[in-house]
């Protein structure tokens, strides 16, 4: 199964460490692939776009070397590319799409083009995963219309406003609705992710991988949230 995590600048660290954990471990046990993709193949950071963030003078922010582009999946009229392109590295379509929230998703300049091939590569994919206000840009891509879905709830207010065409759940931990799982704030994507594996590949194996991680899993249906 091929997995892509979406990023882009002023991703949430654990947003996206938290899920790619869980498939590092998951690798040991199942045959997997990543792609780590950006918009372009210049070195992507948890550094926010918001000049307000850095009023402090800290430098404490992350970067990652993206694996490919979003171009590298999208054919030149923006539809998901049914085979690899001559001289990449993309070795079959996206089977499993993630994408975390961050600060980078409230300036459209940073956030369209993540939102952008959202909407081309989702009718292609098997499964859609957000975490946190990443929930936000599937909300935009349109693919969450008509769906249950949920999102960090500090930033409640703000992202379920982005479509209202949304059945927004407030007190869940991850809530999946057809073939999209959407996660609460920050570290409930470990949960999502798990819960995931469950459902794809078995409880067994879940609990190993939550037991590998020395991770307090509930491993319940993600009705319980006590940040709601």
């Amino acid at each position: 199964m091929h997995y892509a995590i979406l990023l882009f600048s002023g991703f949430e660290a654990l947003d996206a460490f938290g899920p790619l954990e869980v498939l590092n471990v998951l690798a040991e046990h199942k045959k997997i692939q990543l792609s780590v993709l950006t918009e372009t193949r210049d070195p992507v950071s948890t550094r926010s776009p918001d000049p307000l963030s850095h009023v402090l003078g800290s430098t404490c922010t992350q970067e990652i070397v993206p694996t490919g582009t979003f171009a590298d999946f999208l054919t030149a009229d923006n539809q998901a590319a049914t085979s690899p392109k001559e001289g990449s590295k993309v070795q079959k379509p996206i089977d499993v799409l993630i994408v975390p929230g961050g600060a980078g998703t409230r300036f459209p300049h940073v956030i369209g083009p993540v939102i952008d091939f959202v909407r081309a590569i989702y009718p292609s994919v098997q499964y859609a995963l957000s975490i946190c206000n990443g929930a936000g840009v599937f909300a935009r891509a349109g693919i969450l219309d008509g769906k249950r879905a949920t999102t960090n709830k500090i930033l409640w207010e703000n992202t379920t406003a982005l479509r209202p065409e949304v059945h927004w759940v407030r007190e869940a931990r991850w809530v999946v609705d057809g073939n999209v799982w959407t996660a609460s704030g920050v570290s409930a994507g470990i949960d999502a992710t798990l819960a995931f594996v469950r459902d794809v590949y078995g409880g067994d194996l879940a609990n190993a991988l939550a037991r590998e991680m020395e991770y307090v899993w509930d491993g319940g249906d993600g009705t319980r949230d006590p940040f709601a």
